[in-house]
C-alpha cells in the first residue's frame, strides 16, 4: 500500500478546491459539486491528491492535522498572493513566530513558513502537520503504513518519502484534547496483492482501531491511528 490522498472537508467543495489549486499551482482531476480532486506532483517524489470532498460538520478552529506550505525565499510576496486569493490572517495564540497564520476561504488555518533548509525539493506543500498523545509511536505507525523514513526535519518526528523529496510529515505532541472529526485525513491505496483482512489485523496490532460508522455501505475501509486521528485504506485499483 501506498500513501495517495490528502482528503481535506469542505462545505463548498468547488470554493475550497479552488482557493487550494491556485494556492498551489496543482492539477485539476475531478471538478464535481460534491467533490473536487487536485494533483500535487514534485519531480522524482510522490504524487498526492488532494481531495475537497463534501460534508456538513462545523470547522474546528484549532485543528489536529494542517499544512504549512514552503513559501521560499520571500515569505512577504507568498502571504500577500494568498490573501488576493482570498485567504484571511488568523491569530490562534501563536504569538510572535517566524511563520504566518493564514485561513483559507472556508476558515481552515494553515500556516505559511520561513526559508528552511529542511523544507528544500518539497514543493509547495512543505508538511502535514499530525498530532498526536505519543510523536515518537506515531510516526513509527505511519512509518510502518507508508514505508516513509524517518527524517531530520523540524517537528520532534519527522517522516519523508524514500525519495529524499515531496512534503514531511510531522508529528507534534497535542496540546488540546481532540475535538470532533479530523477535517484533513490521510487515504492509503492497497495494492493488487494486499489482503485488507489482514491489513487491519495488522495495524489494529499497532494501535489503529476501526471504526463503526453510519455512512452506509463504502468502497473503503475507515479507522483511526494509535491517537485517534482517522484514515482510510482505499481498495487496490482495478487492471
Amino acid at each position: 500500500m501506498y500513501l495517495e490522498n490528502l482528503v481535506l472537508d469542505a462545505a463548498q467543495p468547488q470554493v475550497r478546491g479552488q482557493f487550494w489549486e491556485q494556492a498551489l499551482g496543482t492539477q485539476t482531476l475531478t471538478d464535481e459539486p460534491d467533490i473536487v480532486e487536485t494533483r500535487l506532483s514534485v519531480d522524482g517524489g510522490p504524487t498526492l491528491d488532494l481531495c475537497f470532498q463534501q460534508v456538513t460538520d462545523p470547522v474546528v478552529p484549532a485543528p489536529r492535522l494542517h499544512l504549512d506550505l514552503h513559501a521560499g525565499a520571500d515569505q512577504a510576496a507568498t502571504v500577500q498572493r494568498l490573501l488576493g486569493l482570498g485567504a484571511t490572517h488568523l491569530d490562534l495564540g501563536q504569538g510572535d513566530v517566524p511563520w504566518v497564520v493564514l485561513a483559507d476561504p472556508e476558515g481552515h488555518p494553515f500556516c505559511v513558513l520561513e526559508d528552511r533548509e529542511t523544507y528544500r525539493d518539497t514543493g509547495p506543500v512543505a508538511a502535514v502537520v499530525v498530532q498526536g498523545h505519543d510523536p515518537g509511536r506515531d510516526a513509527a505507525f505511519w512509518a510502518e503504513l507508508t514505508g516513509w523514513r524517518e527524517y531530520a526535519g523540524s517537528a520532534p518526528q519527522s517522516l519523508r518519502h524514500p525519495s529524499g523529496r515531496g512534503l514531511v510529515l510531522e508529528f507534534l505532541r497535542g496540546a488540546a484534547p481532540r475535538a470532533g472529526k479530523n477535517q484533513l485525513h490521510l487515504d492509503l491505496r492497497l495494492e493488487a496483492d494486499d489482503d485488507l483482512a489482514a491489513l487491519v489485523e495488522h495495524v489494529e496490532g499497532l494501535g489503529a482501531v476501526r471504526l463503526d460508522h453510519d455512512w452506509g455501505d463504502l468502497p473503503w475501509t475507515s479507522l483511526q491511528d494509535p491517537s485517534g486521528n482517522e484514515f482510510c485504506f482505499l481498495p487496490a485499483r482495478s487492471e
